[in-house]
């Protein structure tokens, strides 16, 4: 009986998880990028921010994922701690649904899910319905684990062991509470913990007060993946991954002593067991938000004071320059394009030049700052292109219609200056990890072009910030060099490899490495290029 209790347990439990992987992942697909753009721009209050959490991670199906999108954004600058607060809360209402999904107990309709999934993912063109058809597939695995677990463990509803478990946690709530916590932050999903307590429900060997201590412990686990998530971060993605589970658990702390009283309201809201432990997490998670959400700010300042630090400087992915009350003037709006524009330059000129430092000196521990930043480059170009855009709508002299379409093109060449970057940081990570070795001649060879490269930005950014023309054309007869010295490296470097000077390995390296940063320059030349056709 052991082994199949175990084969089942583990089987069943595998196919639960990955149903809600599968599930999540559907939806993420279908969403995840629009929700990273609502977790963006529709979080300027911490009610809206509670409300936005709560759409979220209704949609990916995942608290840990909403909360370590948050803890991403605080990291870059993207949202204040107040902010995330509010995104944490509803995070935790909303991973609340799932369980809810579960109580309907559709274990009897897992196989036509699966199956309706699949047909829905074999016979969709649109890549969007396919993602609808693999949220359906996981919702039907999902429902086909609870079962196939849940048949398992029916055998230990006569054993006087696992009996004694469970009561222990009936008369003391606090070893439920420990369990639960363990158990979640194993498994990384307190959405998984609660369907188990779930399923134990089924068969009814758990009560109401056990499940409750159970349900407690997992919304203090399932805070494990932000604690990990902030693990290297800046000192607010750390003090954002303590507060949320710090929240839980001053929530849980709150509601133990009252633990009798939680009871016999969730005992009213529905006959049968299995929903009123889905009630009970529900009910959890608004209560303990509504208690927070007045000291807000407070709660930021506690929180500020507990996880000490100097705040570092953070990369701001949203535009400094771009007011829309500008738009009126269309004048002054091309001005401020170009100072965002300038600004994003000057952030992939950062890109290049962390990169490059970390190539040469071996040290990969700020290659990370490099996805960060792209990631802002890419918003910020988004936005520039949309104002500008925007500003071509409305009615414009002769002379600055004239200068936006170089302007759009000069910011499309910026952000392809940050994508060469990111091919840097790859090649770095790629000498770093392989221990690949140069010759000196070769390493001072990169460093001369590198030097030649940032030159260029410098004149680049001379030429847009001052509008002249003779800078520009100075990076025109840069970019000549730095051909000619492509072409030189290229020969010295074959040269090399001809002597048996350099590896094979090395000398790929080197190849890309130069061929990056010609074409850095390539893109310095087109912006350089909208200065003097269009921009003067």
């Amino acid at each position: 009986m052991i082994k199949e209790v175990i084969f089942g347990l583990v089987g069943g439990l595998g196919l639960f998880i990955y149903g809600i992987w599968v599930m999540s992942e559907g939806l993420h697909k279908a969403c995840g990028e629009r929700m990273r753009r609502v977790l963006h721009n529709l979080t300027g209050s911490t009610m809206r921010g509670v409300l936005v959490g709560v759409g979220v991670t209704l949609l990916i199906q995942s608290s840990s994922a909403t909360t370590v999108m948050v803890v991403g954004f605080v990291n870059a600058g993207l949202m204040t701690l107040v902010q995330a607060l509010g995104v944490i809360f509803g995070a935790n209402i909303g991973t609340t649904i799932t369980v809810q999904l579960i109580a309907f107990k559709l274990t009897d309709y897992a196989l036509p899910l699966i199956g309706l999934g699949m047909l829905v993912m074999f016979l969709s063109k649109r890549k969007t319905h396919k993602y609808i058809g693999e949220f359906i597939l996981g919702f039907g695995i999902l429902f086909l684990g609870l079962k196939i677990s849940t048949d398992a463990v029916k055998p230990l509803k006569d054993s006087p062991v696992f009996n004694n478990i469970l009561v222990s946690f009936s008369r003391n709530p606090l070893l439920g509470v420990l369990a639960g916590a363990i158990i979640t932050g194993i498994l990384q999903s307190s959405a998984v913990t609660i369907g188990m307590v779930l399923g134990l429900a089924m068969i009814n060997v758990i009560d109401l007060r056990a499940a409750i201590a159970l349900v407690f412990g997992c919304n203090i686990g399932t805070c494990a993946t932000a604690l990990l998530a902030s693990i290297g971060t800046g000192v607010s993605a750390r003090r954002t991954a303590v507060a949320h589970i710090m929240f839980n658990t001053i929530g849980t702390v709150i509601f133990l002593p009252f633990l009798g009283l939680f009871q016999n309201l969730v005992s009213h809201t529905s006959g049968e067991l299995i929903r009123q432990i889905a009630n009970a997490h529900t009910l959890f998670n608004t209560i303990n938000t509504i208690i927070f959400l007045p000291f807000t700010r407070a709660y930021a300042s506690f929180i500020t004071k507990i996880v000490k630090g100097k705040e570092e400087e953070e990369t701001e992915y949203l535009p400094k320059y771009l007011e829309r009350h500008l738009l009126n003037t269309p004048s002054i709006a091309i001005e401020a394009a170009i100072k965002e524009t300038i600004r994003t330059l000057g952030l992939t000129q950062k890109m290049v030049g962390i990169a490059m430092n970390s190539f040469l000196s071996n040290d990969s521990k700020s290659l990370e700052k490099i996805a960060r930043s792209e990631e802002a480059v890419d918003s910020l170009r988004e936005a520039i292109t949309n104002y500008l855009v925007e500003l071509m709508q409305r009615e414009l002299s002769k002379e600055d219609s004239k200068k936006i379409p170089p302007l759009i093109h000069a910011i499309n060449d910026v952000e392809r200056i940050g994508d060469h970057a990111e091919n840097l940081r790859d090649l770095a990570e790629q000498k770093i990890d392989g221990k690949i070795l140069f010759s000196d001649t070769a390493t001072e060879e990169l460093k001369k072009m590198y030097l030649d490269i940032n030159n260029m930005i410098n004149c680049s950014v001379n030429a847009l910030k001052l509008n002249n023309v003779d800078e520009a054309k100075v990076v025109l007869e840069q970019e000549c060099q730095i051909n000619s010295l492509r072409d030189r490296l290229k020969d010295n470097h074959v040269r090399r490899l001809e002597q048996g000077q350099c590896k094979v390995l090395s000398g790929v390296v080197f190849l890309d490495m130069i061929s990056n940063l010609e074409k850095i320059g390539d893109h310095l030349t087109n912006v350089a290029q909208a200065v003097i056709e269009g921009l003067q």
